[in-house]
């Protein structure tokens, strides 16, 4: 049975992609394609099929540049990570924000200094709130 995708969020594939334009602002296919940390090489015609249906679910637009086609995002990044880990936080953490942090702060990878950049946002955040 083939798996439904979801068409606000982006599969690993469309992820890498997106990761590659918003790195540039906007670009070609190839361009994005340079711009792209991806360990697997992909053809032109595979990237082209991508940035196609990253166009039909919104997250991009293009324009026609001579004979290529230019793509721009629609959403930002930032954007996306919020809309990203607000989902996140519902489906996996019973929309309860804190057992994600919970998670995150557990975890084993999380370094001292890590730990205290969190706790750095966390202090301005409780003082913007306090004005």
């Amino acid at each position: 049975m083939a798996r439904k995708h979801d068409p606000d969020f982006l599969t690993s594939v469309e992820l890498e992609f997106m990761n590659g334009l918003w790195a540039i602002g906007s670009g070609t296919v190839r361009e994005i394609m340079a711009n792209m940390e991806a360990e697997t090489d992909r053809a032109y015609t595979s990237g082209a099929t991508v940035m196609r249906i990253l166009e039909q679910k919104g997250f991009v637009s293009s324009s026609k540049d001579d004979r290529a086609f230019v793509y721009t995002p629609l959403i930002s990044k930032t954007d996306y990570q919020g809309r990203s880990i607000r989902h996140m936080s519902k489906s996996l953490f019973g929309d309860t924000p804190t057992a994600l942090v919970a998670r995150l702060v557990d975890d084993e990878m999380l370094t001292d200094d890590m730990i205290e950049q969190i706790r750095d946002m966390l202090d301005t955040k409780l003082e913007k709130n306090d004005d």
